[in-house]
């Protein structure tokens, strides 16, 4: 039986206008809506900028699309990432599409897919334009992803304090009942912190009568 469309995602990351460290948090949310089948990322690798995202291409299995910047001011990445799209678009074989970018630019783009019937998720910032927001069938923002990643680290810097032994209570106790003068219960406790057995001698007085003890 063939997979519905409606699984099949292909997922275009525009490298200049998304973070790496969305990446976690991105690809979680993908898997809640489909399967991202096309996983592609569109930039200059070249050099030492888009770095952060060559070091996690093969942990997420993401395909790197090279663009040269041969030109200043020129972003042949934007190019390439809808020349792919409308290539996938027409080959029928994907439910939606997940556009990661918070560029205005790619508004036209999104408008298009949603008027072949598939649908489009947006992944970007909350300073991207409203234009490119509404294009999409539903936006989210990739703030709240870094969020819930955040919430699900442990804490490191929280040591946990190990218990102490039943022995380290001993110098207190023998503190406590010298003051009382009961010297014996500090030893019988001392005997039994440390488990050796108890002499018969050692036993613990019964309280002091204090009308007594004031004569």
């Amino acid at each position: 039986m063939p997979e519905p469309l409606s699984a099949r995602l292909a997922v275009l990351i525009d490298a200049d206008n998304a973070s790496p460290r969305i990446a976690d948090g991105l690809f979680e949310e993908i898997a809640k809506i489909g399967e991202a089948s096309v996983r592609r990322i569109y930039g200059d690798f070249s050099g030492p900028r888009l770095k952060p995202w060559a070091d996690i291409l093969a942990k997420h299995a993401i395909i790197p699309q090279q663009q040269f910047a041969y030109t200043t001011g020129k972003n042949g990445s934007d190019i390439a990432l809808v020349i792919d799209a409308m290539d996938l678009l027409h080959s029928g074989r994907f439910g939606g599409f997940c556009l990661v970018s918070s560029d205005s630019d790619f508004t036209r783009l999104a408008g298009r897919i949603r008027e072949q019937g598939v649908d489009v998720f947006g992944f970007g910032e909350q300073k991207t334009p409203e234009s490119f927001r509404q294009a999409c069938c539903r936006f989210i923002y990739t703030e709240n992803l870094l969020q819930e990643v955040s919430a699900r680290e442990p804490d490191s810097g929280k040591a946990t304090k190990p218990l102490r032994p039943p022995t380290a209570a001993v110098p207190l106790l023998r503190k406590f009942c010298h003051r009382s003068r009961v010297r014996t219960v500090g030893l019988a406790l001392e005997c039994w912190a440390n488990g050796w057995p108890a002499s018969p001698q050692i036993s613990i007085p019964a309280p002091m009568d204090t009308a007594s003890s004031a004569i």
